[in-house]
């Protein structure tokens, strides 16, 4: 099987981290638009053309699914997108919303980009959650400065101690884990929620191609922690 995923930038190689654990011999065509990002302040109109050339631009290489790994893009446009397009979509965050519905925790963190927050997707009628737009996080983890930022870092993310639960609302976020765990505050992926949620074949030969728009040397850096050496690299 051939599986298409798309974010803005590393975040969604998060999740493809997550999913090629769980079916590792799928092949694995990813798209991140570092040119454009970040996302999280866009208007929803420019996010859904953004999101519809990345979908285009897959489709070019004969994907049979496509998971947009981008949750500004799932909490602003899926809808739009499933309806213009036949090909199988997956977004990363309607399987999050439903875990959070049917667990125990019932106060409840949300850290995501101003897009994703206003969208007001992860208001649960019946949880106490806090919400939190977390837009500077982005750019640090995508320039490689999360240790510069760690005292900073947990003084934005203090206000969520005694909550049950931290969802990463954004894809990038996975990468500010080992910061978040010195709070202590217990996470939520959505990569790994939408992974365990999945249920695809498992058949192909383990290709995993990743394109970007632009290519920098801290992007092949972050891209090296979170997938090691097992890929090709490409710029669109």
């Amino acid at each position: 099987m051939r599986v298409g995923v798309f974010d803005s930038g590393i975040g969604g190689v998060n999740v493809l981290s997550c999913l090629r654990k769980k079916y590792p011999n799928n092949d694995y065509i990813y798209f991140g638009d570092t040119l454009n990002l970040p996302y999280g302040d866009k208007t929803k109109e420019k996010l859904f053309i953004l999101a519809s050339a990345a979908i285009d631009f897959l489709l070019t290489k004969n994907v049979d699914i496509i998971i947009i790994a981008c949750g500004t893009v799932s909490s602003n446009c899926y809808s739009m997108l499933k309806n213009k397009y036949s090909i199988p979509l997956y977004d990363i965050i309607s399987p999050t919303i439903e875990y959070l519905k049917n667990c125990d925790y019932k106060n409840i963190g949300v850290i995501g980009t101003n897009r994703t927050i206003e969208s007001k997707m992860f208001d649960i009628y019946d949880k106490n959650v806090i919400t939190l737009a977390t837009p500077n996080f982005v750019p640090i983890i995508e320039n490689n400065m999360i240790d510069e930022f760690e005292d900073e870092i947990k003084y934005e993310l203090s206000i969520f101690k005694g909550c049950d639960v931290l969802v990463l609302g954004c894809t990038h976020y996975p990468s500010l884990k080992r910061i978040i765990d010195k709070i202590p505050i217990n996470t939520l992926d959505m990569g790994e929620v939408l992974t365990e949620k999945l249920d695809i074949e498992n058949v192909g030969n383990g290709i995993c191609e990743l394109y970007f728009s632009l290519i920098s040397d801290n992007l092949v850096d972050n891209i090296n922690q979170v997938l090691g050496v097992n890929y090709k690299i490409y710029q669109k």
